[in-house]
């Protein structure tokens, strides 16, 4: 039987074919922003921190280095370690979820969601004063609007990705729901 026809019929080699396929897609993904966000935050720290803010378009969008102990807009700095043990979970969860990952858009949001986890993990766990208590470095500053970073970034397309293929019916091992 050829490799088309393998693919075609469904053939449980097929399958797990296909499943290899995207948990690779997963792992580039979440590869790709956890180095981007892990590289951005290396420079903004080398370069930026303690440094007056740099004005990229005007005031109504900066870099500008702060700590960040809590979740979006600083809410419960006091739960530093909540927020680790959430992201954790997170990450247990996208690995649950990637031994059945057939669907290659759900490849891409795990994978968005992953890298953005573990970049700002990263942080909580390695940054002062460490211990599952590290400040996240944000540093993206839009007028009125919260510090982020990348990682957050990540984190927010992929749970927008999300929501959209829940709507559309799509689930991770490939089927789509027709409601």
């Amino acid at each position: 039987m050829t490799e088309a026809e393998q693919t075609t019929t469904g053939t449980p080699a097929a399958a797990a074919a296909k499943g290899r396929r995207r948990i690779g897609v997963l792992l580039a993904v979440a590869a790709f922003a956890y180095l981007l966000d892990l590289g951005s935050k290396l420079v903004v720290v080398a370069k930026l921190e303690h440094h007056d803010p740099i004005e990229v378009i005007g005031t109504w969008l900066q870099l500008e280095v702060i700590r960040n102990r809590g979740a979006a807009f600083g809410i419960g700095e006091a739960m530093t370690v909540v927020f680790t043990v959430i992201a954790s979970a997170v990450i247990v969860v996208i690995a649950r979820i990637a031994r059945k990952l057939y669907s290659l858009p759900w490849a891409i949001a795990l994978g968005l969601l992953l890298g953005g986890a573990l970049g700002n993990l990263t942080d909580r766990l390695f940054r002062s004063p460490g211990g599952f208590q590290g400040g996240v470095v944000d540093f993206i500053a839009p007028s009125g609007f919260a510090v982020f970073n990348l990682a957050d970034s990540a984190i927010v397309c992929g749970g927008f990705l999300i929501v959209i293929l829940s709507f559309r019916g799509l689930d991770p091992d490939g089927t789509v729901h027709q409601d």
